[in-house]
């Protein structure tokens, strides 16, 4: 009797492994005839190889076991203390202890989910919690988005971070939470750990308050000692930030232990009825079947039919506008008596959540009451109005630092007390589209075109957004975008949701992301084929005017095939064509077959996006084989010095001196002047830029780059979370504007077009330095952080930093005939 061999794949899509599935298995052995090729984990319900699973709860921890889970906001610094508490529990008792840790990919304000398991035997559950003792919520406004109490265990313990009191809890918790609770005769604390953070200086970082507390409930240590032990930690995790920051958390970690409050579970909570859903607008299938189920936590409940139309992995865009996460803690208000309608506020603001509306005067009519305006300057035909979307915002502040107006028109103001915006924001988007009546290319008339890329996962006060929704704003309906692996990768598509979208006609950036270090070379062939494609529609334009066709159509065939190649007035040419076509494409196969290209007739804008790391690191030898290649391709670089998305490892663009990954005694080598060795091939275009110091420089080099029909490449300064700023990443735009000030960065564009017009294809944009370069590292903990922890040597690499600075300036002064 030969043996009987049946195979199996299971952790498809990184799934995990359940002992249900493992029962599975084995139950699929003791048939008589064994289903092979069978998988589990998965919900296969097109090719039917998944096997059923028992929904018997099935729980393999060995007794004695505590399983605790932590929910948490990405930034807010839980997942980071779960870390040191799991860490405490294994140095300093006698238990084993392990730790898991879910999250999705935004940079910050993402969901997270902290799994601690310890006990006196040795933990061999290789897979997430599903039966907790403990489970503890960092954000209030998580109770209504998820079932956060599912799989608690009977008389297990909940942690509730709010500033409800008794009565408010009876009001805002749902009845299904109720229920549960009561139901299990569950342990219910809360406490408010955002008006102690908040009190203390700490902002949303309230992370040592709510693994203070839960010491205090675990009672694995005595709450006294585990106190002391959580201080050790704080000194090492935040001791580079400075005394202050160890002294707020350390305090922070005291009025923990003492805030808890426990809730007392009235019995009438046990039998409260279900309640009926609200009735919610229509929301395409996407939506509704696969982003809202993985945003609940349900993806792996979604079964592979979710799926079908979307096998070549293409996601729809436009979708980061249906999340509306709520994260911040204050959103701007706007004060139009101040306004100047610069719109700097809006230029800079990272997510798109604040944009500045022009009105008819029969629009402002049917507007409701509370949509405040004042008549357009500039514009005298509108009414001007700031909407801001409080629920996409991520509060970081920069609108409101940024404000040049003396009293400020924009006041930082309690989510709570600003979400009678979001109907006005979503009456704004819906009014009729208007031609701009200002010139785009300008800090003010850039912002009357709509952003491309709006509320995207990346952190608050991001450095990098700013410039990519800027691009969408002025190539937006035609760019290609290929992107390496990053940071800009990350907030650009993490599933499910995409925050580039489309413009009312259904036209927007179309992306890609292939890998780190092939990306240039990935452009370059997206280019050579969307070109392909064109070269060929060209000659069937050309065999089209021979055809008997309308005068019109042939004038707009022919001035299309003169300009094709010119970016500016492509998609007007282009639709010119579409029109016609669409009425006499019936005359002829041609013309037929041009009409299906249609797509092509407009001049793509072809980019490619990469941080630091790619650029001047790991995909430099692609990089520098696509700008020697003469093609009309551009490229972005975000420059934050480090390798940002993996934690901020020194790359070649690092100054010395500052602290990074690979570099904790200070980096020792120069930075890479990427400009420079871009500039020696003369036909490139390069530019290097700082929006906080220079919006108009901004705007100016990223329309010549785009006009220039050769290489461009733009280095952007982009302030970052792994710098440390002192001041907060709410001020990153004024950073930017201080590293200018003080020579740290430089600005400056090499236009080859301009030596046909016999002038000095360099210009140096930056003026010479003012402010204290000293005062500028200072104000950084990657170089303030030095000095405190290597006081021997940080003077002298501060002053080769200042040096290796005043040496590119003077290079750069030369080359401008200075």
């Amino acid at each position: 009797q030969p043996p009987l061999i049946v195979g199996g794949r299971y952790a498809l899509g990184g799934k995990d492994m359940l002992p249900a599935h493992v029962v599975a298995v084995f139950d699929n052995l003791k048939r008589p005839l064994p289903q092979d090729s069978f998988t589990v984990g998965i919900i296969d319900d097109v090719t039917h190889t998944s096997l059923p699973i028992s929904t018997a709860s099935i729980n393999t921890s060995k007794a004695g076991t505590t399983a605790c889970k932590f929910w948490g906001l990405g930034s807010d610094g839980t997942v980071g203390a779960n870390k040191s508490a799991i860490k405490i529990i294994g140095d300093h008792t006698s238990l084993y202890a392990q730790a898991y840790f879910s999250y999705d990919s935004k940079k910050s304000g993402g969901i997270t989910v902290s799994h601690l398991r310890f006990g006196q035997s040795p933990i061999t559950s290789p897979y997430l919690i599903h039966h907790a003792d403990f489970i503890a919520c960092s954000q209030q406004s998580y109770v209504e988005k998820y079932d956060l109490l599912v799989g608690l265990k009977p008389g297990g313990t909940f942690l509730l971070n709010c500033a409800w009191t008794a009565e408010e809890l009876d009001v805002k918790l749902p009845n299904a939470m109720k229920r549960y609770l009561a139901q299990h005769a569950i342990r219910f604390y809360t406490l408010n750990a955002v008006e102690i953070a908040q009190r203390l200086g700490l902002g949303g970082r309230f992370n040592m308050i709510m693994q203070a507390a839960f010491f205090k409930l675990a009672a694995i240590i005595a709450p006294e000692t585990a106190a002391d032990y959580l201080k050790a930690a704080v000194v090492k995790s935040y001791g580079s930030k400075g005394q202050n920051v160890v002294d707020m958390n350390s305090a922070a970690i005291d009025e923990g232990m003492q805030a808890l409050a426990e809730v007392t579970i009235p019995a009438v909570w046990a039998t409260l009825p279900e309640v009926e859903e609200k009735a919610v607008r229509a929301l395409p299938d996407f939506i509704r079947h696969i982003l809202e189920p993985m945003n609940r936590q349900e993806g792996d409940s979604l079964p592979v039919s979710a799926f079908i139309g979307m096998e070549d992995g293409t996601f729809p865009l436009g979708t980061a506008a249906y999340e509306k996460r709520g994260i911040a803690i204050q959103v701007p208000e706007w004060q139009p008596e101040g306004c100047t309608q610069c719109n700097q506020c809006a230029f800079i603001c990272p997510h798109a959540a604040i944009r500045p509306a022009l009105l008819s005067q029969e629009e402002r009519s049917n507007a409701p009451t509370a949509l405040l305006s004042k008549v357009a300057q500039g514009a005298k035909a509108y009414e001007y109005h700031l909407a801001v979307s409080p629920l996409d915002c991520s509060g970081c502040g920069n609108c409101v630092d940024i404000c040049p107006s003396r009293g400020k028109a924009l006041a930082m103001q309690p989510l709570d007390s600003q979400r009678h915006q979001v109907p006005l924001w979503e009456h704004v988007l819906s009014l009729a589209p208007k031609g701009n009546p200002f010139n785009k290319i300008s800090v003010k008339g850039s912002q009357f075109e709509t952003p491309l890329l709006e509320f995207s996962g990346a952190c608050a006060g991001c450095g990098e957004t700013p410039y990519a929704k800027l691009l969408t704003q002025l190539f937006g309906d035609r760019m290609l975008v290929a992107n390496a692996t990053g940071c800009s990768s990350i907030w650009g598509a993490s599933a499910p949701s995409i925050p580039y979208t489309t413009n009312h006609k259904g036209q927007g950036p179309a992306w890609a992301n292939s890998l780190f270090e092939d990306n240039a070379e990935f452009g370059l062939g997206m280019l050579l084929g969307s070109r392909a494609i064109r070269d060929q529609l060209a000659k069937d334009v050309h065999a089209a005017l021979a055809l008997p066709i309308t005068p019109a159509l042939n004038t707009a065939l022919s001035n299309w095939l003169e300009l094709k190649d010119r970016g500016e007035g492509s998609r007007e040419r282009a639709d010119a064509v579409i029109d016609m076509l669409a009425e006499e494409r019936g005359n002829d196969p041609l013309l037929t077959h041009i009409y299906q290209n249609r797509d092509y007739l407009t001049k793509p804008s072809q980019w490619v996006f990469g941080g630091d790391g790619w650029a001047y690191d790991i995909g430099y030898g692609g990089l520098d084989h696509v700008l020697a290649s003469g093609e009309d391709i551009n490229v972005l670089v975000f420059d934050t010095e480090v390798y940002s998305n993996t934690g901020g490892q020194s790359s070649k663009s690092t100054p010395v001196a500052a602290i990074a990954k690979f570099a904790a005694e200070g980096k020792r080598t120069r930075k890479k002047d990427l400009g420079m060795m871009a500039m020696s091939y003369g036909n490139v275009y390069v530019a290097q830029i700082a929006m906080g110091a220079d919006k108009t420089q901004t705007l100016r080099a990223m329309a010549e780059a785009e006009a220039w029909p050769g290489p461009s490449l733009i280095i952007a300064y982009a302030a970052c979370i792994n710098h440390g700023l002192k001041a907060g990443m709410g001020c990153s735009q004024r950073e930017t504007q201080r590293a200018v000030d003080a020579g740290y960065w430089h600005l400056y564009r090499f236009d080859p077009q301009r030596v046909d017009k016999g002038k000095n294809p360099f210009s140096l944009d930056s003026d010479e330095p003012e402010e204290s370069f000293q005062d500028f590292l200072m104000g950084e903990v990657r170089y303030a952080s030095l000095k405190r922890q290597h006081p021997a040597i940080a003077n002298s690499l501060f002053e080769q930093t200042e040096r290796d600075a005043k040496e590119r300036y003077e290079r750069y002064r030369r080359l401008a005939g200075g």
